[in-house]
C-alpha cells in the first residue's frame, strides 16, 4: 500500500482525538486562551451540555485581523518561539482552535483595544471561510457550535446533558480558584447561572466561594518552600472530609493540573487520619523553575513531569502532615452543624400527616417522661463520685495544679461522663463532648509513633538470612536506601548480581514476608524514589496496638482522670480525630445551644 501525505483538515481532526476529547476539553482550551490574553473578566455561556454551542467572551487584549487569519491554524501561537523549557502560560501548542474548527462550527470575533474595529472569522468542519469585519467590544468572543458534527462517531460516546454541562462547570472552578483577580460568569439554557467574583489577592476567598463558605473555617494554610520549590495554599481540618477526591485542587505554577503524583502525595499525608472511604479537601499551589517540569506530556496538558518527583511529593506530604500538626486537631465546624440538626425535632406538614386517631403516648405534646440515663435511678450511681471542678491535673503529676479559670483550656474542664464513654466538657463559650476511647487511642498512637521516630527500632536477626531476587537496577536503587531501612529495623545487604539479603526485620511486625516486602520497597523507590512503604506498616502496627491498649468504652473515668484526658488532648498533635480517621470530639458553642432553644 502506498503511503501518501494526508490532507489538512484530516490531520486536524485526528488532532481533535486527543486535544478536544469533549465538551469540557474545548471550554478548558478557550478559557486558557483568554486568560493568556489578560482577561479579568470571562463569561462561559453554553446549551445542550455544551455540544450545541459553547460561548467563551472575554475583556482581554484581542487580536488583529492578521493574527486572527493564523489563530485558526496548526501550531501558529504567540506563547513560545523556539524552546518548550521556559513555558510561562497556560497554552503553547497551538492546536487548539483548529483542532475545534475541525469538528465544529467555530467562529471567533475580536478587537484589540486600539483598533477601530474588529474582525471575525469562521471555521466549519476544518473549512476557513474569508475575513471580514465585524463590530466588536475589546476583547475575544469564541462561539462553537455543533460540536463534533464533521465527526459523529464522537458523538456516540458523549456522556448526557447534564453531565458534560457539569464537566464544564468543573472546568470553570478549578480556573477560578486558580485566578482569583479574575470573574467568571458562567450561564446557558442548560444550567443556573453561576457566578464567582474577582476577590483579588484573597485567594481563601475565592475557594470559599467554589468550596463553600466552611471551607473557610477548616481550612490550614500551607507555606513551605524545600529547595527551589514552593508550595502555598490550604489544607482542610481532617474532619472535614468528603465522600469522593473531587474536591482536592492542585496547580502547578499556575496550570490546573490533575497529576497522580500529587494526589497520591495527599492521600499519603493524611493517612490514618482520615476514615477508609473519605477523602480530604486541598487545595495546593507549586510553584518551581519552569525548566524543572515538563508540561508537554499529553496534548490535554493536564498531567505534568517533575525533574525530581520525589522532592515534590515529599514536600508535599511533609508540608500537609506539619500543618495537620500544628493546627489540625480542631474539630471541624460541620460537626457542631451536623449535632444541631439531630437536636431538631423533625415534624411533617399537616398535609403529610398520617390521619389516625390521638393517643397520649404518641403525642409530641406528652408530658415528658424521662427514659434515658439522666432520670434519677441510673443517675444514681453517680452519687459516690466526687464533684468534677475546673481545675485539672497533669497525668502523672505529683502535686496538684492549681485552680484556673475554664478559658485557659481549650477543651474546656470536665463536667460529667455520660454512657461511660463520652465526657462533658465546659469551656469558655460552649461545650465540647469526648470520645474517650478515641481521643486515648490517639494519644497512646502519637505516643508510639514519637518512639519510631526518635531512636533506631528493635529488630529480630534471622537465624537464616533471606535472600531475594530482583532486577539488578532495584538491588540498586534499594541499597541507596539502606541506611534509612535500617532505622527502621530492616537491615539488607548485596548478595551478589541481582540478590539482596535480609539479615534484620522490624521487631515490631513479627513473621515477616521478606520477600513480599522487599519487592514492594523497590517498587515504591522506583515510583517515589522514596522507601515509605516500611514506615508505613510500622506505624499502622502501631495504631492496631494504640486501639487495644487505650481507654476502653464502658470505663467510668474519675474527674481527674477526664481533665488529665482533656489536657493531654490539647497538646497532641491530630488529638482531633482517631487513628481510623473518626473525630474525637465535637465542640458546641454558647449561640448553637441558645439557637436550640429560641433564643437567639
Amino acid at each position: 500500500m502506498a503511503i501518501r501525505q494526508l490532507s489538512e483538515t484530516l490531520i486536524n481532526q485526528i488532532a481533535a482525538g486527543e486535544v478536544i476529547e469533549r465538551p469540557a476539553s474545548a471550554a478548558k482550551e478557550l478559557i486558557e486562551n483568554a486568560l493568556d490574553a489578560g482577561a479579568t473578566r470571562i463569561e462561559i455561556a453554553t446549551s445542550g451540555g455544551g455540544k450545541a454551542l459553547l460561548r467563551v467572551s472575554d475583556n482581554g487584549s484581542g487580536m488583529e485581523a492578521a493574527d486572527l487569519e493564523l489563530a485558526v491554524r496548526r501550531h501558529c501561537t504567540s506563547k513560545i518561539s523556539e524552546t518548550l523549557e521556559d513555558i510561562r502560560t497556560l497554552g503553547f501548542r497551538g492546536e487548539a482552535l483548529p483542532s475545534i474548527g475541525s469538528v465544529a462550527r467555530l467562529s471567533i470575533a475580536s478587537r484589540r483595544r486600539d483598533s477601530a474595529g474588529g474582525h471575525e472569522i469562521a471555521v466549519a468542519g476544518g473549512k476557513i471561510a474569508h475575513l471580514r469585519p465585524a463590530a466588536a467590544n475589546p476583547g475575544t468572543i469564541v462561539e462553537v457550535r455543533d460540536l463534533f458534527f464533521a465527526t459523529p462517531a464522537r458523538l456516540k460516546f458523549l456522556k448526557t446533558e447534564k453531565a458534560e454541562a457539569g464537566a464544564i462547570t468543573e472546568i470553570v472552578k478549578r480556573m477560578a480558584i486558580a485566578f482569583p483577580a479574575v470573574r467568571f460568569v458562567l450561564s446557558g439554557s442548560d444550567r443556573t447561572t453561576l457566578e464567582f467574583p474577582a476577590t483579588g489577592d484573597d485567594h481563601l476567598g475565592r475557594m470559599a466561594q467554589v468550596l463553600g463558605k466552611e471551607f473557610r473555617d477548616n481550612a490550614i494554610a500551607l507555606d513551605a518552600v524545600r529547595e527551589e520549590i514552593a508550595l502555598t495554599g490550604f489544607a482542610g481540618v481532617p474532619t472535614f472530609n468528603r465522600g469522593n477526591s473531587a474536591h482536592q485542587y492542585a496547580f502547578v505554577n499556575g496550570r490546573p493540573v490533575q497529576d497522580k503524583l500529587i494526589l497520591s502525595a495527599i492521600r499519603g499525608a493524611y493517612a490514618e487520619t482520615i476514615p477508609s472511604g473519605r477523602h480530604p479537601v486541598a487545595v495546593l499551589s507549586i510553584t518551581l523553575d519552569p525548566a524543572l517540569v515538563d508540561v508537554n506530556v499529553h496534548p490535554a496538558k493536564s498531567d505534568v513531569r517533575f525533574r525530581d518527583p520525589g522532592l515534590v511529593r515529599g514536600l508535599i506530604v511533609g508540608a500537609i502532615r506539619e500543618a495537620l500538626a500544628r493546627d489540625g486537631s480542631r474539630a471541624a465546624t460541620t460537626g457542631a452543624s451536623d449535632m444541631l440538626r439531630s437536636f431538631r425535632p423533625g415534624f411533617q406538614p399537616n398535609s403529610q400527616r398520617p390521619q389516625t386517631a390521638w393517643s397520649a403516648e404518641t403525642s409530641p405534646s406528652r408530658p415528658y417522661q424521662p427514659t434515658t440515663g439522666f432520670g434519677e435511678r441510673p443517675q444514681a450511681s453517680f452519687d459516690g463520685l466526687s464533684m468534677p471542678t475546673a481545675q485539672a491535673e497533669p497525668q502523672f503529676s505529683p502535686q496538684p495544679a492549681a485552680a484556673e479559670p475554664t478559658a485557659r483550656y481549650p477543651l474546656g474542664a470536665a463536667r460529667a461522663q455520660i454512657h461511660a464513654n463520652y465526657i462533658v466538657a465546659q469551656t469558655e463559650d460552649g461545650l465540647v463532648i469526648v470520645d474517650q476511647h478515641a481521643a486515648h487511642e490517639r494519644l497512646v498512637f502519637e505516643a508510639m509513633r514519637k518512639a519510631l521516630h526518635s531512636k533506631r527500632l528493635a529488630s529480630q536477626v534471622l537465624l537464616i538470612p533471606e535472600i531475594v531476587d530482583i532486577p539488578e537496577e532495584d538491588c540498586d536503587r534499594l541499597m541507596q536506601h539502606a541506611a534509612e531501612l535500617s532505622e527502621l529495623g530492616l537491615a539488607i545487604e548485596r548478595f551478589g548480581q541481582g540478590a539482596i539479603a535480609v539479615r534484620e526485620t522490624p521487631a515490631m511486625l513479627g513473621e515477616v514476608d521478606a520477600h513480599g516486602l522487599i519487592r514492594q520497597l523497590a517498587d515504591e523507590i522506583a515510583e517515589w524514589d522514596t522507601a515509605s512503604g516500611l514506615s508505613a506498616k510500622l506505624e499502622y502496627v502501631a495504631a492496631t496496638m494504640a486501639c487495644h491498649g487505650s481507654v476502653r468504652s464502658g470505663r467510668r473515668l474519675r474527674p481527674e482522670e477526664m481533665n488529665a484526658l482533656l489536657r493531654e488532648m490539647e497538646v497532641t498533635p491530630g488529638s482531633g480525630q482517631c487513628n481510623h480517621g473518626r473525630p474525637t470530639y465535637i465542640e458546641l458553642k454558647l449561640s448553637d445551644i441558645e439557637r436550640l432553644f429560641g433564643r437567639s
